[in-house]
């Protein structure tokens, strides 16, 4: 039985699907025949008799007969047309999705391959295979996104280790070939460079924690005003330094959070925020409630974004600009990971931007404590 279940696999679509008809219409007319042959006879001739022919007459053994050749001749005739129809259906099922199948097939084996352009445009085959197809498209679009991300994910990386790590080895090496001294100003640098690069780990460990959902959170309902205040407090003397003014008008409710993680979105948002907004410019925290959710904005008057920008901003490693200094575009973590936290409190957080030059809103949005987040958060 497996043996003809693998060798029925083994077939073709158009054969699977004339076997298919064919054992179906086989069984049809075998019921047919089987039913004439058992009870026509038996009542054709009872009939026969009610109609005052003598029981050994002759004419009704040859009307008899007659009716089995009929039946016989009819149900062959209608097994043969019935088989021809399916054989052409089959036919003609077949090359309305075995080329489809084909497209996709082959568009699936570029994609294994690397291709990551493979698209597939199906035609006639339906709108279950149309559906499939604009599905492989949608994918093999998310898996071009997914490796240009990846792409750029390695070579931002290895920029960022790039600075710190090079003006390791030439401060090591001045210090080895006595053209550098070991003192206190060579030391700061050295320990400068491997914070940076202790950040830059820890960074990519919590974006990777945040992102697949292992960050535990010690929610409990607080005040939004008790959240907000002192990470402002905390980022104000950095905007005071840049001449960028930062004020705060929260509503005081309560909101469902943990106060470590709320702290280190905000000051991702608010960091964010001060990088690309020049000397003079504003940054304001709002908020806004609905029945079920509070909803925090951090505005600016900086850079704005653009509709490419805004579609990327919060992929790790994406930085809006094209500078590379990190005092400019920052690593590109920050954002991934308030967004990864934003989530993993039952919230969410979006970006939005009149155009380049004209300012961003960041929107924070936490439940107002009617629920818990969800579960392994």
């Amino acid at each position: 039985m497996t043996r003809l279940v693998d060798a029925i696999g083994g077939w073709r679509l158009g054969t699977r699907l004339f076997v298919a008809q064919a054992s179906v219409l086989l069984a049809i007319v075998a019921s047919a025949g089987l039913t004439a042959a058992l009870i026509g006879p038996p009542l054709f001739h009872a009939h026969l008799i009610d109609t005052n022919y003598p029981p050994d007459s002759p004419q009704i053994f040859h009307i008899e007969r007659a009716y089995a050749d009929a039946s016989l001749i009819s149900l062959t005739v209608g097994l043969l047309v019935a088989l021809a129809a399916s054989l052409g259906i089959s036919w003609y099922l077949t090359r309305r999705i075995g080329r489809p199948v084909e497209l996709l097939t082959q568009a699936a084996a570029r994609l294994s391959r690397g291709d990551y352009d493979a698209r597939v445009t199906v035609q006639g085959g339906g709108p279950e295979l149309s559906t499939l197809g604009d599905t492989f498209n949608t994918m093999a679009d998310r898996l071009n996104d997914v490796e240009a991300t990846r792409r750029r994910l390695l070579a931002d990386l290895a920029h960022e280790m790039r600075t710190p790590i090079a003006t390791l080895n030439a401060h090591l090496e001045g210090v080895a070939d006595g053209v550098l001294a070991w003192d206190d100003n060579t030391r700061a640098i050295v320990e400068q460079q491997v914070e940076r690069l202790t950040r830059l780990a820890r960074d990519l460990e919590e974006v990777s924690r945040a992102e697949e959902g292992r960050v535990e959170l010690q929610t409990s309902l607080q005040p939004l005003t008790d959240l907000v205040e002192p990470v402002i407090r905390q980022t104000r003397n950095a905007y005071d330094r840049k001449g960028v003014t930062l004020t705060a008008a929260v509503d005081d409710l309560p909101v469902r959070a943990d106060p470590q993680r709320f702290a280190q979105i905000l000051g991702n948002l608010l960091n964010n925020a001060l990088r690309h907004t020049p000397q003079g410019g504003r940054v304001d925290v709002t908020s806004t409630t609905t029945p079920d959710t509070v909803v925090i904005s951090v505005t600016d008057t900086g850079q704005g974004m653009s509709e490419e920008q805004l579609a990327h901003i919060f992929e790790r490693f994406y930085r809006g600009d094209s500078a590379r200094e990190s005092d400019r575009g920052g690593s590109g973590i920050g954002l991934t990971i308030a967004k990864a936290l934003a989530e993993a409190h039952g919230g969410s957080l979006t970006a939005t931007s009149a155009g380049e030059g004209q300012g961003s809103t960041l929107r924070l949005t936490l439940p107002r404590g009617l629920h818990q987040p969800g579960p392994g958060r």
